[in-house]
């Protein structure tokens, strides 16, 4: 006779499903634990109030458009331990399938997606513990694979992958010999190794005790199956999710979608889960003893760190630019050597040929300008207290200080240089009378007469000389074309006002220049008098800033304090740059 041993399946249909009202009842959590990687993370049942109202539920945790929400959630209350809720589907097309697959019993699990307050650390078993002692139910997502096994539409069991145990009846009285046969024949039947046979049997394991051990590690196996472990993920993947992460908490960004389950990290548990993920072993460390570590054996952690940071310097540096370097042609160099720019006037005029057919030779005269790339860097210590502590406003405070303070050198660089009307390779100063590029008579961009009437002739004269703009060779017009009007932001409301669209009554009350002009305001210039005009610089550039090659901005680095423990980081820049020619730009010392 055999004693049949059976996890009968249920029917995997939803009984509480209504197909008309697309409704059904569904365990959001049970409050298991849940593993993440270096941690046991757990919420805690009194650490949140039950919603009253209702909660959008979305196709697994994505919130990028309207069309992720896929229905509601309400009646939150706890049922049995367990957070139970009433489902609404939508009725839109789209989600229609979804629906189907619920009612059919494929999709059936769910997750919450939380926004925890506070945490509480605890070790249990030689494990971290992070509970959320603080949290806030913000959405509930249909999900493929849920954290919690238990978190499923109601009345629908978890599959049950194994089979049928059938162990040969035994007598009243068994040998030794005969239970260890039988509970291999068990182990064999349940797809069990020879390992935990011969454990059951070194432990003289009676055949029910092996009996119930069977049926708790097929239990084991098929929750193993239904839980994702951050861990599987390759350490490349990991790194750039964790990157993302961190991005996320420095600058309140929402994270994509692979990164969502590390927000709840620190920088020690970044460290723990890049270690682990290189193989290391961090059993019974402390946080500190994992960031030393973190730093000394891999350069992921640093890595992290330096990506984060150069991200955080880069918005803060790209919103802080100088309207000068509008005006100025970015380029590369691969050294620190002197940049040539060589100028190439035009050629010789055609000439008719005469009745022999001779051709006259004409030759371009050339001019040659230089400046050359510097290095401008700062160094700032991220504390091994600020590590242990997490201490995001540090690190991101100091990043994004860092991207202003470069754009900060930048425009400073150009302003100066600008100012300082530098003497071109024809001994004569950019902006000079014999360069046609500075005006005769200082005077504002507009000029009222005695009965109030405004001219515009200042400006005009600038677009004049930029059109009448010779090449090298003193006799070839090139038509330099005026875009930009820069000024302080003392005339910006003149310079606005100039260039003012005006309905006119009449013709002479016309604007020619409305339209035709951009205003650029730069607070940094010390001259709250002067004006210029100034060119497209994809046309003919007075100036040019270049950065070494590959290094385009600021750089951030990162390696372990020497002096100081902890993480020491420096920005680096390296720019330069240069007036290039003086052909496209006009400057007014106003008045």
């Amino acid at each position: 006779m055999l004693t049949e041993i059976r996890r009968q399946p249920a029917t995997l249909k939803p009984s509480s499903f209504d197909a008309d009202a697309r409704t059904f009842e569904a365990i959001a959590t049970t409050f298991a634990d849940v593993e993440r990687g270096p941690y046991i993370e757990r919420l805690a049942p009194t650490g949140f109030s039950i919603p009253s109202g209702s909660l959008p539920i979305l196709n697994s945790h994505r919130q990028t458009s309207t069309g992720d929400v896929i229905g509601r959630a309400d009646n939150f209350r706890i049922e049995d331990g367990k957070l139970v809720f009433r489902a609404t589907m939508s009725s839109r097309p789209e989600v229609a399938a979804l629906v189907a697959d619920i009612e059919a019993g494929i999709l059936r699990d769910f997750s919450i997606g939380y926004r925890v307050s506070r945490w509480a650390e605890s070790t249990e078993s030689g494990r971290r513990v992070r509970t959320a002692s603080s949290f806030t139910i913000h959405e509930v997502s249909l999900v493929p694979v849920p954290a919690d096994s238990g978190a499923t539409i109601r009345n629908i069991p978890m599959d049950d992958d194994t089979q049928a145990l059938e162990t040969p009846a035994t007598p009243a009285t068994q040998t030794r010999a005969q239970m260890n046969q039988a509970i291999r024949a068990l182990a064999a039947t349940a797809g069990l190794d020879a390992d935990w046979a011969n454990g059951q049997i070194d432990s003289e394991a009676t055949i029910e005790a092996a009996r119930s051990a069977a049926f708790e590690a097929m239990a084991a196996r098929s929750v193993t199956v239904r839980v994702a472990s951050p861990q599987a993920e390759a350490p490349e993947a990991l790194a750039r999710n964790l990157s993302e992460a961190l991005h996320a908490r420095m600058t309140g960004a929402e994270p994509a979608e692979q990164a969502r389950q590390y927000m709840g990290h620190t920088l020690a548990d970044d460290a723990r889960a890049l270690l682990v993920a290189r193989g290391e072993s961090v059993a019974g460390l402390s946080r500190e003893a994992i960031l030393e570590r973190a730093m000394h054996t891999t350069s992921d952690f640093p890595n992290l760190l330096t990506g984060v940071g150069n991200r955080t310097l880069r918005a803060a540096y790209e919103v802080a630019q100088s309207p000068l370097k509008t005006l100025s042609r970015q380029t590369t160099s691969p050294d620190f050597r002197p940049i040539n720019r060589l100028q190439i006037s035009e050629t010789g005029g055609l000439t008719k040929l005469t009745e022999s057919g001779e051709i006259q030779n004409v030759t371009r005269g050339e001019a040659k300008e230089s400046y050359s790339i510097e290095t401008a860097a700062a160094m700032f210590s991220l504390s091994r207290k600020a590590l242990i502590n997490d201490d995001l406003n540090a690190f991101g405070g100091w990043a994004r200080a860092a991207g202003r303070q470069a754009a900060e050198y930048e425009a400073k660089t150009l302003v100066e240089l600008m100012e300082a009307n530098p003497t071109m390779q024809d001994t004569k100063a950019l902006f000079h009378a014999d360069h046609g590029n500075l005006a005769a008579a200082a005077s504002p961009i507009v000029i009222y007469d005695s009965a109030g009437d405004a001219s515009l002739s200042a400006i005009s004269d600038a677009r004049l000389a930029l059109r009448t703009m010779k090449g090298l060779d003193g006799k070839t017009p090139i038509a330099v074309t005026p875009k930009y009007l820069l000024v302080h932001p003392a005339r910006e409301t003149e310079a606005e006002t100039a260039l003012a669209a005006i309905q006119a009554t009449a013709t002479q009350d016309v604007n020619p220049f409305s339209g035709k002009l951009q205003v650029l305001v730069e607070p940094r210039l010390t001259d709250e008098s002067a004006w210029y005009v100034f060119c497209d610089p994809a046309q003919l550039a007075c100036f040019e800033h270049a950065y070494l090659s590959g290094a385009q901005g600021p750089q951030i680095a990162t390696r372990e304090g020497w002096r100081t423990l902890g993480m020491e980081m420096r920005v680096v820049l390296d720019f330069g740059a240069g007036a290039v020619d003086w052909r496209g730009g006009y400057k007014n010392a106003g008045d």
